[in-house]
């Protein structure tokens, strides 16, 4: 098969089984950016120059669903008014865009929007810290559209060990436990992108429905702390959850690993949060880039992790989480959201079927949600709203 060919059959199955992308910090870009001013960044023309992500390239990279990241920093003073400003700018996109995005709290409003072609949209919340300890305020996302809550993100809480800290509390605390028996009471998806490997497993023994991984790869493909070890894959089956592959360079490329950890130390040096994609901070990346050339991830990078997470999770187990507009460099290929059908045309020419790409993009994640509704709803038929608190359970 052809480049040309697969690449037409890839746009073909997209038109009936779209993406649904796990994770996409857009309302985070446009608070840095324009202060949620659309008028000043309006998505619905092309924004090359300021965003990975407008309509016109959603459109051209078949996304049918998004998880729109309602993420704010850890290390705000107070992060559940910024949360609530993140899920205001999803409903003010809904409201300007309403012809193209398609409020969605359910896998019945995503199989609706994918029949009347508009682009499903829900919320998910990226921290643990957007709850500040209060399974009140975990509700209250929840009614506000919040449909999962990753457990951390960079820094511990007090509740959850991250990826990228010191171990705290080895894992998930009493607590910890509590919010994610709580979070399968309500329908939210777990999400273990950022936690720590032993916060992935102690989720894994406490939940009674599937958890995601929203924007992560394999480990053992590139090894950093932020990728899901195979141990972990290994229980998606039993669980029936999720991982969804991230296109970030540097936890899908090796050899980005060693560059990225220069490239953040630099952005330091210079005052800058080493996130931070402003202008002013993005010229201080390409000085540097310039200077040290950077490792080029590819399209190959990214299916040489799914192809990996296949034979370990299977292909029911899989999805697409790219991570776009939170990350300052993007794989060749890759470069935005109208991107995707260059990663389905190469899982193609390596032998992928079209049964394995519609589970790949849509089946598997619509499945997934569905799943926690069904656990939900007998959960609720059997108890009431949890009002522990992190005194309560953890001293």
């Amino acid at each position: 098969m052809t480049a040309v060919s697969s690449l037409e059959t890839a746009r073909e199955l997209l038109r009936e089984f779209p993406v649904v992308d796990g994770h996409n910090d857009l309302p985070w870009a446009l608070r840095a950016k324009a202060r949620y001013d659309l008028d000043v960044l309006d998505i619905a023309t092309r924004q090359p120059d300021h965003l990975h992500t407008d309509i016109p390239r959603l459109r051209e990279g078949g996304v049918g669903a998004q998880y729109w990241s309602v993420y704010v920093p850890a290390d705000l003073s107070e992060p559940v008014p910024a949360t609530l400003e993140q899920i205001d700018c999803v409903r003010q996109l809904l409201a300007r865009y309403e012809a193209d995005l398609a409020p969605a709290l359910t896998a019945a409003d995503m199989t609706r929007a994918r029949r009347d072609g508009r682009i499903a949209s829900l919320m998910g919340a990226e921290g643990g810290h957007s709850i500040a300890n209060s399974l009140g305020t975990l509700r209250g996302l929840y009614a506000l559209g919040v449909r999962y809550l990753t457990l951390t993100h960079n820094d511990n809480v007090a509740w959850a060990d991250s990826a990228t800290d010191e171990p705290g509390v080895g894992g998930l605390s009493a607590f910890g436990r509590e919010v994610v028996r709580e979070m399968n009471r309500l329908g939210m998806l777990v999400d273990l992108s950022h936690v720590a490997a032993t916060t992935m497993r102690d989720a894994l023994d406490t939940a009674s429905a599937p958890v995601i991984f929203s924007h992560s790869s394999a480990r053992s493909v590139c090894d950093h702390p932020r990728n899901v070890p195979d141990d972990v894959l290994e229980r998606l089956p039993a669980n029936g959850g999720m991982a969804m592959v991230t296109f970030v360079p540097k936890f899908v490329l090796q050899a980005a690993v060693d560059w990225t950890a220069a490239a953040d130390e630099n952005m330091r040096a210079h005052g800058f949060h080493h996130l931070d994609t402003t202008a002013e901070a993005m010229k201080v990346h390409r000085t540097f880039e310039e200077r040290v050339p950077r490792p080029v991830a590819t399209v190959s990078t990214v299916a040489d992790h799914l192809d990996h997470m296949r034979e370990v999770a299977g292909i029911d187990h899989l999805g697409i989480g790219g991570d776009y507009d939170g990350t300052a460099f993007t794989p060749d290929g890759l470069n935005d959201v109208s991107g995707y059908p260059n990663l389905l045309a190469e899982l193609l020419d390596r032998g992928w079927s079209k049964a394995d790409l519609a589970k790949l993009t849509w089946e598997n994640a619509v499945r997934v949600l569905g799943a926690a509704e069904d656990v939900a709803r007998d959960l609720q038929a059997t108890r009431g709203p949890s009002h522990a608190t992190i005194e309560d359970l953890d001293g």
